[in-house]
């Protein structure tokens, strides 16, 4: 079956899934999602006999039609490869009785590898597929590992810029020397002075300013998007459901067809859009909890169907959740409407207007899969203390969100299926949160800790840390925002 893809703000319009790709953002301002989603034709009793490339393969395949085997094979080979440090490429630890999916075992030691590793793949196909000769300008906002990831995948490659703008002061010390220090004369790597949202905000705008895009053209060039607001970034992700149940079969820890639980840490809301998507092709996933930080935007619409972002901004000591607009909840809107565009659409203008929206009794009512659940700091360094003492494992402080929430989740309703918990980076990204937790009376500069939490743990430091120790700082360049376009301009001359 052949699924194109459509608008959120307009379900009239139909792309193919490389046109998809290469736009990142529908011309409307909407996000596209595919005309239906395809069940998986494969049972999982086949499915748990294979590994991670393979999986992958089996979903994608579903999703983009347009390409050949031969092609998505390529892209599949070629993003799942020895930058992993681990043949499983996503381990799940059992802990505690609870499930911990690994994502963080790629070059920039965070979940975003997972399908970033494959999207500057995905994209340079989907241009010789629709004949491009424009150079492709991958502009990006970032709450701290999406940059990273996406430097690391567009670096050098051929027919590709990259731009990636960062809260500046609102990342960790590790995320922004992983982007300050990225190699490629092909890349540039700006801070803001604001916050993520803004740095979002802004690069949507760019991407709606026609008049921009066509100077763009006539001087050879088309943007597109690394954030998860891309499908070529949202369906990848939806492997890592597929691939967990498959796995938790193959090993033992459930029955086929036995139902289990998904939590996961939350700020764009692409990753457990992704698990959605996987429970919508057939994946026995019962509630997918939403776990947030103190900017609790999401659990507050879960309860009350108001999502609302006139409220502080707070920095917290889990940056990537920093988010007060998480663009691909616009997504899970436009389904739970009933596919109405004009509904979603609506709802939009309210937010870019008045900050704010309500959806209908009925559509919250289609929301019955979802619980949240938020962390306090407190909360969220208790939680990877807590499991460092009782099992020695040290975890993020965007897992512990979740591994927090999850863990009141089950206390409060005696809800004890088998949950997977998304581990989205290495405790060695958050290198002053995590040892404030485990070792609370060690102090030092960023490296001397991650040496000490080393030495404690016994968990190795990861290549992606040990290779930015000394590198030069190759990007110092902080502008307003009202300056990102031009210095998109300035950096394409």
């Amino acid at each position: 079956m052949e699924i194109l893809y459509k608008s959120t703000r307009d379900s009239e319009k139909r792309v193919t899934a490389s046109l998809a790709i290469l736009q990142g953002l529908s011309e409307d301002g909407g996000l596209y999602l595919p005309t239906a989603v395809p069940s998986l034709d494969k049972s999982f009793a086949e499915l748990s006999g294979m590994n991670y490339r393979e999986i992958a393969y089996e979903v994608m395949k579903l999703f983009f039609t347009d390409f050949t085997e031969e092609e998505l094979r390529y892209c599949i080979d070629k993003a799942y490869d020895s930058k992993f440090d681990t043949e499983e490429i996503a381990p799940i630890k059992k802990v505690d009785g609870t499930y911990y999916l690994e994502l963080f075992h790629g070059s920039t030691i965070a979940f975003k590898d997972m399908a970033l590793s494959i999207l500057p793949y995905l994209m340079t196909t989907s241009a010789r597929k629709n004949n491009i000769t424009n150079e492709i300008v991958i502009l990006t906002a970032t709450s701290g590992d999406t940059g990273k990831a996406a430097l690391a995948g567009f670096a050098s490659v051929p027919g590709t810029r990259i731009v990636v703008f960062y809260p500046k002061g609102g990342v960790s010390f590790i995320q922004e020397r992983q982007m300050i220090t990225q190699k490629g004369d092909n890349t540039l790597v700006v801070g803001i002075r604001g916050n993520f949202d803004d740095a979002q905000s802004q690069v949507k705008a760019i991407f709606g300013d026609d008049e921009f895009k066509a100077e763009l053209d006539k001087a050879g060039f088309q943007l597109s998007s690394a954030n998860s607001i891309n499908i070529g970034r949202l369906i990848p992700q939806v492997v890592y459901y597929v691939y967990s149940y498959a796995t938790l079969l193959a090993k033992g820890e459930i029955s086929d067809g036995e139902m289990i639980n998904v939590t996961v840490p939350t700020g764009n809301f692409g990753n457990i859009l992704a698990a959605f998507i996987a429970k919508k092709m057939g994946t026995p996933i019962d509630k997918l909890i939403c776990a947030s930080n103190e900017n609790k935007v999401l659990y507050d619409f879960f309860k009350t169907g108001l999502y609302d972002k006139n409220r502080d901004f707070i920095l917290t000591n889990s940056p990537s959740m920093d988010i007060l607009i998480s663009s691909n909840l616009e997504r899970l809107i436009y389904l739970i409407a009933g596919e109405d565009s004009e509904v979603n659409k609506s709802l939009m203008e309210d937010l870019k207007n008045k900050g704010s929206y309500t959806i209908t009794d009925s559509m919250k009512a289609n929301l019955d899969s979802f619980v949240g659940g938020f962390a306090t700091e407190d909360e969220t360094v208790g939680e990877i203390a807590r499991l460092y003492k009782e099992d020695g494992y040290v975890i993020d402080t965007h897992t512990a969100v979740a591994s927090y929430v999850y863990n009141e989740y089950r206390k409060s309703t005696g809800d004890d299926k088998k949950t997977v918990i998304a581990s989205t980076a290495s405790p060695y990204k958050f290198i002053n949160s995590v040892m404030k937790a485990v070792a609370p009376d060690e102090a030092g500069e960023e490296f001397a800790l991650v040496d000490k939490l080393s030495s404690i743990s016994g968990v190795k430091i990861p290549n992606a840390v040990e290779d930015i120790k000394n590198a030069d700082i190759l990007h110092n360049m902080v502008v307003d925002i009202d300056e990102m376009k031009n210095t998109v301009r300035d950096f394409l001359k």
